[in-house]
């Protein structure tokens, strides 16, 4: 284990020798995701059908308990303000993502609305995951502290895989020739909670084969909150935003897998 440590130290010691990437197979997806269509369905329909003016679908709750939504003419009003505030936020982190030149607290700004917002996560683990191995893959773009009382764009190549049909997670950190350190195990998801249990770790240096280490949890238990987990606020085609077991907030952006 004091080789391990040693290995991870040195490679934590290059990074801060490596500009912040802003890698060019890692770019937004092209084509136009739900979000978009969902914003410009809202600026063209003159519905007062809220349902009709925007395919985010955002809770009239105080909390996550289900209850079904008031109909009354306010509720849709406020609803359409929601959803406004949303689409933009979102907006923010598809900027950032792309230039990552958006002031950090523009992006704090954005995230909590995302959060506070309660989207509705159903459709979230296949948009984060897709329906068949070996999943999709995401590039860490910001972090936020505790509360979101500051933040900063990821200085190194960070990505995670989620294989929602095989129920695994991949987390890695990319240090071009000079290594890399990735972590694999397996997850489960009950309503906006992704747990983890990480299994194995696999360490590559330079040019050298990876080594791979049994994390000793082979246990066939099912990942909870006992474990590291995310929250998930909101994930479409394009970004992903969630918490952490720590409470620090980070958003994701949809990116190609890594070669290795």
């Amino acid at each position: 284990m004091e080789c391990i440590k040693a290995i991870i130290m040195n490679m934590n010691m290059m990074t801060s020798l490596l500009t912040p990437p802003i890698p060019t197979w890692c770019p937004l997806i092209t084509s136009r995701s739900r979000s978009h269509k969902a914003s410009k369905l809202s600026s063209q329909s003159k519905n007062k059908n809220a349902t009709q003016r925007t395919r985010i679908t955002i809770r009239a709750t105080v909390d996550d308990t289900e209850r079904e939504p008031l109909s009354s003419t306010p509720l849709v009003i406020e609803h359409h303000k929601h959803n406004k505030e949303v689409e933009q936020s979102v907006k923010v982190l598809k900027d950032a993502a792309k230039t990552r030149k958006v002031a950090a607290n523009q992006v704090l700004s954005a995230l909590s609305v995302i959060e506070k917002a309660k989207i509705d996560p159903s459709g979230f683990l296949e948009t984060l995951g897709g329906n068949e191995s070996p999943g999709r893959t995401w590039m860490l773009i910001f972090t936020a502290e505790k509360q979101l009382k500051g933040g900063r764009y990821f200085p190194v190549t960070a990505v995670q895989r989620f294989d929602a049909a095989a129920k695994r997670i991949e987390n890695g950190v990319y240090l071009g020739p000079v290594g890399q350190l990735t972590f694999e195990g397996r997850l489960s998801w009950k309503k906006r909670i992704l747990a983890f249990i990480f299994e194995n770790l696999r360490i590559k240096v330079g040019p050298l084969g990876p080594l791979q280490i049994s994390l000793g949890r082979k246990e066939e238990r099912e990942p909870s909150t006992k474990d590291p987990f995310f929250i998930w606020f909101y994930i479409d085609d394009e970004i992903a935003v969630a918490r952490g077991r720590s409470g620090g907030t980070a958003f994701w952006c949809r990116c190609q897998r890594v070669d290795t």
